[in-house]
Formats: C-alpha cells, structure tokens, sequence
C-alpha cells in the first residue's frame, strides 16, 4: 500500500541534509585537485549532478572553468570524461560567462603533438558550437584536421565540421568546397566518403548553397551507385530538403522513384524511412500524383515487409489534410466512384491480411477516410471499417504477444475515434467488443476495457447495455492476485462505475468487494476508490478509503486517506437532498460541511514542504465555501417568506424612493433581506474569481480537470446571475452572455449532468423574468432553492490531478543584486537606479509538455515604500512607485532579462518579482515564483551636504524672530 503515495507525496522524504550550491562545487573542486586519478575522475562525472541541481549562470560559470582547466593539464582520459560531461550539459552552455577564458584553455590542447589529444579537443570545439559559431581559429583548426594523416582525428574534425555547420552560415559556404573535393577526390576512402557526406544536410542557410550542395548530392547518386552510397546520400538529401522546404516535392519524386524502380530492398526500405518523415512533416506537399504512385508500388510489391512500410506512410497521410486532396476531383475530370480509387482497393485488401501489421494500417486507413470525407459515396466504406476492425479484433484478442497487442491497441484507438464520428455504428461496435471480452486474453481485456470505458464517456446511451456482460466477468475473475488480474480488475471497476450513470446497485457493490477481498492489494483497492471519486461514486469510494485507513505505514499516507474518506462523506450527504425541500436541504450541507471540516484538517496534516498539496487544499476550501454560500442562500430565501405581497411591496417602494424594498417590507427587515440578498451575489462573483485563480495557477492539470473547475466557476456565476434577475434588477438583466453553447464538446458525463442544471436553471429564469414584473417573490425563492439543489444532486467529481500529477514544471528565480541576509535590504543612493537582474530556470518532470508548453515567461516588478525616512518633498508619482512588466522566452529552459528601478523617496522600499508563464495558445498562468527583497534608498552625499548647509544659512533667523515676538508680547 505505500506505494500509494507515489502519486502525490512522491520524493517527500526526509533525506539527509543537502548541500548549498556553494559547498557542493568546492567538494568537487576538492576532488579535481586530488593525486588520485581515480578520484579525478569520479568528481568530473559528478558535475551533470550538480548543474542539474543548480543550473544558474554564476555556479555553471565556475565549474566550466574548473573543467576547461582539467581538460588543459590532465591526460587524454580525464579530457574524454569533460568532453562526456560538456555533451551531456549541453543546454547549460549559453550560461557560460567567461566563454573567451574558456575556449582559450581549451583550445590550448589543440597545438598538441599527441593526435588523440587533438580529436578530444575537435570533439569538444564541435560540441561548444552554439556558444562559439564563428570562431575562426576553430574554423582554421577543423579545416587543418581534416587534411590529417590519423584516421582519429579526421573524424573527429568531421564531427566538429557537422555540429559547426549547423550552427554557423560563414562556416558552411566555407567548408562546402573542401567537403565536396575530399567526397569527389579519388585519395579519399569510401568509408570517409559515407562519413562526410552526411555534412552536406547542414548546407541550408541560403537558397544558393542548398542548392549546389543538392547538385552535388545528385552527382553521388548517379556517380556511385553502390548500396551504402546511394542510401547515405538519399537519406542526406532528404534532410537536406526537410531543412530548406524549396524542394520537397522534388525529393518526394526522387524517392518514390527509387521505391519502384530500384531492385534493392535496403534502398526500398531507406525509401520508405524517407517518405514517412516527409509525411510526418509535411503533408501537405503531397499532390495527388505522389499518393497513387505509392499506392500503385504497394499494390505491386510481393514483399510484406516493404508492403507494410508503404501502408505506414499512407496511414499517416491519411489521417492529414492530403487524404482530402486526394479524393478530390479535378476540375474538367470525370467524377469517379470511392471504390475506384486505388487507396481505397489497397486499404479493403490489406483489411483481412495473414500480416497483423499490414491489416492494421489498411483498416486505419479506411476509417480515417471514414472519418475526414464526407462525402456520400465514401458512406459505404464505413462498414468496410468495422468489418476490417471485428476481424482484427477476433485475430489479435486471442494471442497474448507484443506485437498482437501493439495491433490490438491501433484497433481500439481506430474504433474510439470511428465511433466519436459516426455514432451511427457505436453499437455494433460495441457488441463486437462484449462479445470477445469474455474469451479474450487479461492483456487484450484490459485494452477492450479501456475502449468500451472511451465509448461509454462519449455515448451514455450505450451504457447501460454494457453491464451485465461487464458484471459476468468481473464474477469470472478468479482468485489469482496477478498484476494482470489486478489490472484488469481496475479497468473493469472503471467501465463499470462509467456504465452506471446515477449510483452503484447493491449488487455491483457486492461483487466489487468481493473480488477486492479475495485477490487484490491495498493498491488496487485505492486504484479502484480513486476512480470511483473521478466518477463521482461517492459512497463506494468512501467504503473503499476506510478500509485502507489500517493498512498503510507512514501517518501522511493515513491521513491523505482519510482526508478522501472524509471528502467522500460529505457528498455522499449531498446526494439524499429532496427537490421542493429547503429544510432537508440545509440539513444535509449542514452534515457536508462537518465531514468537509474534518477533511481538511486531515489533508492539512497529510501535506508536506515538499509537496504542499496547494490544488487539493485550494480545490476543498472553495467547495467549503461555495456549501456555506448555498446554505446563506437558502436561509435568505426562506427569510423572504414572511415579505409582503410583491404589489404592496413595490408601492410602497416607490413611495419611499428604494427600488431595493420592492421585495420585502418597509420595515428594516426588507433592507437586510435585500441587502442579504445583494451580498450573497457578490460573494458567489468572489467565489466564481477564486475559481478562476485556481484554475490559472493549475498549469499542470490536465484538460479534465480543468474543466471540472470551469463548471464549478460557472455554477457560481449562474446562481449570481439568477439573484440579480429575480429579485435585485429584473429589469436590465441579460441572459444572452450566459446562453449555453451546446453540449457539442462534453467529454464527461459530469460535465453533461452540470450542463445540463446549467440549461434548465437559465431557462426557469428567463421564463420566470418574462411572465411577472416583478417576480413574484414565492416564485423567485422556491426557482434559486430548486437551483441550488439541482447543483448539488450532480455528485461532485473528483478528477485526475486531485490525486495525480502527471505534468510537473516550476520556475525557480535569482536575483542580483541579492543581500547576503534575506532581511538586510539592499544601499542604493536615490539620484540612483538599481539595475535588477532576474534570472530563471524552468525546471520539469518527467513528462515535459504533456498538456502544454511554456511560450514566455513574463516577469512582473513592482514596489512598494514600506517606512519612509527624511523630510516631505512634492514627488511626481511617477517617481514613487515602480511598475514593470517584461516578456522572455526561455531558451533550453534558461531566461534571463533587467530592469532599471527609481527609489528617489528615501526610506525601504520593498521590490516584489512575481512570475507567471504563457503556453503556446497565450494563455496566461499564474504559476509563480513570488520573491521579495529590501532596498534602502539613502540620500547621496551632496545633496545631504547641500541640505546641511542650507538648515546651517537658515538656523539663526528663527530664534530672532521668536526673540523680536516675545519682544513684542510684552506691551
């Protein structure tokens, strides 16, 4: 069961004591001065550690140089262990700042007589390439190196001459000759040949040079027709042309040509590696003309193996915009049948081949056509699809190796996405996938689970006739405890609880945990809890958690658990609520909330300072608060019942001139309520702006969960929206801004039940604001009561990022200058600006960029004057504060920029950096960092001296004058 806490509390332990950046780059200094080899060496390999652990400039800075000054004076090996460490620390390399001191110590190595020296030295001048382009006494050197007589050190020269090529314009247009004499001169071995012809990929900086280096390409081909040479220089070509784009189409006919009309397979193959890149990059450069010479060449080939590999890049193109360009009729051309196209005759021959994989890219072929083409002479290919799908389902559902699961897995994916697009065939597919579940092997069970789970989130109506197949083979299971078994038993609780829409019969209840207590772990019985929270089966998670509360070992394990039990509880109260019933309502929030209450103080207690479960605590304390607004809410309605008609109310409300009294009596008590009233819509629009900063600060949560936030933001809106058009300004209220979209895109049944309330809430409404004026006030409670317990009937769903973190990505900042006491603020005279210099790091998980990546990271400043010190002077406002807003775009996860910052009112100012991020889409998340430092505005020395001099002029001449006045206060 303590692998339970993977998910949330993952790395929370409590380790020994780490060192700072400082004192861990002298105890690996320490080693590079030891005697010992040995010792040497095991601190060189050390510093990838210790730039991962620390990855800012100054720190990166030092120990490059301590490297660069190991790679001087040590032997070859030591040098091969930094050259090691430089290529695997690749992305810290712009972070040198001292890259002069440091290329010049490397460099030094160069002028050796020993030629393996010299090729560690190449290696690492073409390894710090994108620091040092166009340095040319690197240039010189790699030139020189390859006219050497040591086969080491030419190809070591090469590889610099490749990475340099890349990386410099003036480099390429220079080598470009040298390359092509040593390729075309008869001196030079073929195996040198084959390692130099690969440079010419990088000749792509300008049209002129892209061009003669495909020229020369041309010539090898047709000069050296060998396997290895031809395969070489197709394959540099390619690149070539992925890299400069011009002349795609023309690489696209060069390999097709190969592909039919060379007789050697190992040239067919590299073909066929080459066109599946093109159609990875660019299908769009794919005509019609390309696509019917690789079908005609698939038709053709009796090879399986080459067959497959065309079939691979026609499957990929299907699935693009070159399927459509395809089928598309020129103009003036007869109009021609689907089936006559050769794409579709190869996709419905593939269908039933003896070959797996052949069969596989045929029937995704036809149901991507299926899926992109509308047009209605394609509609009879569907049902080629799913005939080609149930055969493949059969053939692969029954053998439990690698490559029939692979199969199986393009299957499923193809039925899911045939489904999602006719939902016409949903049941028959469906059908199918019952019918094989039951013979099927536990590997391809587990798959077939997680597809009918897919279909079953899409299309509800086919739920239901999917659990009495599902409940037969969970009772078939067994009692092996297998993690097959187990697996397979999560993904049959899953479909199940999906399949079950409102709540858990007895029955499902009591097989579940039957098959939990005779064959599972504690693991799978959370897995299972934590899907039944996802699908909002409160109560059978609820029973699940307790009894897992005994078996784990640490007490924040305990308490994360029973925090979930706890959560549990209190929406498993939420679902006894009664329509037309305010008082049973309040009852049943009222126990919610005791349950929530004691939840987070459990995953309070659960949290570490490694991980401070920030979302789950976020997420819980707004339900909190959201319950407590219901129930004020309620209360409010209920105190409208003892308000006077709605007719004496508005009389006597324009006779007293207060719009607000129209709903209640003149008395105090109809002000409160209207004033209760209004404070209950600005306390759900603050709920619903809580809601929003949740959900910006949640960069890493998947879409799903996002979503489940959005619904609870939207639920506070409504609520908002219906006590304003009601009862507070009938008259101008709106409802086109809160018109629903549809329910095109619902991806949950969730969020189905919600939009669902969302509809009817606004509809009651709407009608509600037309047919009265004013509403009438019994009208107006029991339509936000009925509201507010229709919102809490949905059960709440507890999604994904809840308990797992798939995405991790955090910034850390430096800035400088930076006091060596965080207290201490920081001197700056006030005819002064400090120049602030922020630097960041963007640090991930495992998984970067799963849901979304970083675009730009902006960086706000702002201060604030926290104790003022010296006399009053008239300021511009412009001068008393600082607010500043930069955008940067981090480059291998590294940003840096400045800011230039007035402090001319003397006294601390206090300087706050706050940090948020913008993924690809621009969308702005508050990710944080926020860090502070003091800055202590002094005066500069001559105006103080000038200040001084003045109050030294202007100091007698008031004690004159008070002396003249008491003078005078004599007579």
């Amino acid at each position: 069961m303590a692998a339970s806490g993977k998910s949330f509390l993952a790395d929370a332990g409590y380790g020994e004591q780490e060192l700072d950046a400082n004192s861990a780059l002298m105890e690996l200094d320490k080693g590079l001065r030891s005697g010992k080899l040995g010792e040497q060496c095991e601190a060189v390999v050390r510093f990838p550690r210790l730039f991962q652990k620390y990855p800012f400039p100054i720190l990166i800075n030092s120990a490059f140089l301590k490297l660069a000054d190991v790679f001087r004076v040590g032997n070859n090996f030591l040098r091969l262990c930094v050259l090691k460490v430089t290529q695997q620390s690749e992305k810290h390399l712009e972070k040198i700042l001292n890259v002069d001191e440091f290329v010049k110590r490397v460099f030094s190595v160069i002028h050796s007589n020993d030629p393996v020296a010299r090729a560690i030295t190449l290696r690492m001048l073409g390894s710090m390439a994108s620091i040092i382009p166009e340095r040319k006494n690197a240039h010189h050197s790699i030139r020189q190196s390859l006219d050497s007589h040591d086969n080491v050190e030419v190809e070591a020269a090469i590889f610099a001459a490749a990475n340099f090529s890349a990386q410099s314009k003036d480099f390429s247009v220079g080598i470009c000759n040298k390359i092509s004499e040593m390729i075309q001169g008869l001196a030079t071995p073929v195996d040198l040949k084959l390692k130099l012809i690969p440079i010419l990929q990088h000749m792509h900086h300008d049209a002129s040079l892209a061009s003669s280096s495909r020229q020369l390409l041309q010539q090898l081909v047709t000069s050296y027709p060998s396997t290895k040479m031809v395969i070489v220089t197709l394959h540099t070509f390619t690149l070539l042309a992925a890299s400069s784009l011009v002349d795609i189409p023309k690489q696209i006919q060069l390999l097709l040509q190969y592909l039919k009309n060379d007789p050697r397979k190992a040239v067919k193959r590299l073909a066929i590696q080459d066109l599946r890149l093109l159609a990875n990059k660019t299908p769009h450069t794919w005509s019609r003309e390309n696509i019917q010479a690789l079908c005609e060449s698939a038709l053709n080939t009796p090879y399986d193996s080459l067959k497959m590999g065309m079939l691979s890049v026609l499957s990929t193109l299907s699935g693009t915009i070159a399927i459509k360009q395809y089928f598309s009729s020129a103009p003036g051309a007869p109009a021609t049948t689907a089936r006559s196209f050769d794409l579709v005759k190869l996709a419905q021959e593939c269908c039933y081949h003896n070959n797996r994989g052949i069969a596989a890219h045929g029937v995704r072929i036809l149901t991507n056509i299926s899926a992109s083409c509308q047009e209605k002479d394609l509609l009879p290919l569907e049902q080629d699809a799913v005939f080609g799908l149930e055969a493949l389902l059969v053939l692969c559902s029954q053998d439990d190796s690698p490559g029939a699961q692979a199969t199986l897995k393009i299957t499923l994916t193809c039925m899911v996405k045939l489904v999602k697009c006719r939902p016409h065939l949903s049941q028959s597919v469906v059908e199918s996938l019952l019918a094989q579940l039951h013979s099927a092997q536990d590997n391809a069970r587990i798959l077939m689970c997680h597809c009918l789970a897919a279909i079953a989130m899409q299309l509800p109506v086919l739920a239901d006739g999917m659990l009495g197949d599902l409940m037969d083979l969970c009772k078939l299971i067994g009692q092996s405890a297998t993690d097959k078994k187990q697996e397979l038993l999560v993904s049959l609780a899953t479909v199940i609880f999906v399949s079950s829409q409102k709540a858990l019969s007895t029955e499902i209840k009591t097989v579940i945990k039957q098959q939990l207590e005779n064959a599972s772990n504690g693991w799978t019985a959370y897995r299972i809890a934590r899907q039944a929270s996802r699908m909002g089966n409160h109560d059978m998670a609820r029973e699940l958690y307790k009894s897992l509360l005994t078996q784990v070992a640490s007490e924040h394990f305990y308490f994360w658990l029973n925090s979930l039990k706890e959560f549990s509880q209190a929406e498993q109260c939420l679902t006894e609520l009664q329509e037309d019933s305010s008082s049973s309502a309040l009852s049943c929030i009222a126990e919610a909330l005791k349950s929530y209450h004691k939840g987070i103080a459990s995953l309070t207690a659960a949290s570490t300072p490694l991980n401070p479960l920030s979302f789950q605590c976020g997420f819980v304390k707004l339900r909190i608060d959201l319950l407590q607004a219901f129930s004020q809410l309620i209360c409010t309605c209920n105190s409208l019942k003892t308000s006077p008609p709605p007719a004496i109310a508005t009389t006597i409300a324009m006779t007293s001139g207060n719009d607000l009294q129209r709903c209640g009596r003149i008395s105090n008590q109809a002000l409160t309520l209207s004033l209760q009233m209004k404070h209950s819509m600005e306390e759900f629009r603050n709920l619903a702006t809580r809601y929003g900063d949740l959900y910006q600060s949640s960069f890493d949560a998947d879409s799903a969960t996002l979503r489940n936030v959005e619904l609870q933001q939207q639920s506070c809106l409504l609520i908002s929206h219906a006590i304003e058009a009601l009862i507070l300004d009938p008259e101008s209220a709106s409802f086109q801004e809160y018109s629903s979209n549809g329910t095109a895109h619902v991806e949950s049944e969730y969020e189905r039940r919600m939009m669902s309330v969302f509809n009817h809430v606004l509809e009651e409404v709407e009608s509600l604001n037309r047919k009265y004026a004013p509403v009438s006030y019994l009208a107006s409670n029991t339509c936000l009561c009925n509201a507010v317990i229709a919102l809490l009937k949905v059960p709440l769903s507890f999604q994904r990022y809840f308990f797992q973190k798939l995405q991790s990505t955090s910034i850390k900042l430096a800035l400088s200058p930076s006091p060596r006491n965080p207290a201490e603020p920081i001197a700056v005279q006030n005819n002064q600006q400090l120049a602030l210099k922020v630097e960041g790091v963007v640090q991930h998980g495992s998984k970067p960029g799963l849901f979304r990546k970083i675009q730009s990271v902006c960086l706000n400043v702002s201060s604030v004057l926290q104790s003022k010190s010296g006399q009053d002077y008239k300021i511009p406002l412009d001068n008393m504060t600082n607010e500043m807003e930069q955008r940067v775009e981090p480059h291998n996860d590294y940003f840096s920029t400045q800011f230039l910052l007035n402090f001319v009112i003397l006294g601390t100012h206090n300087i706050t950096v706050e940090s948020s991020v913008i993924d690809s889409n621009g969308i702005v998340w508050k990710t944080g960092p926020k860090t502070t430092i003091f800055v202590k505005s002094l005066e500069d020395p001559y105006s103080q001296q000038v200040r001084l001099q003045q109050q030294q002029q202007q100091g007698p001449a008031p004690v004159q004058q008070q002396q003249q006045r008491t003078a005078y206060s004599r007579f």
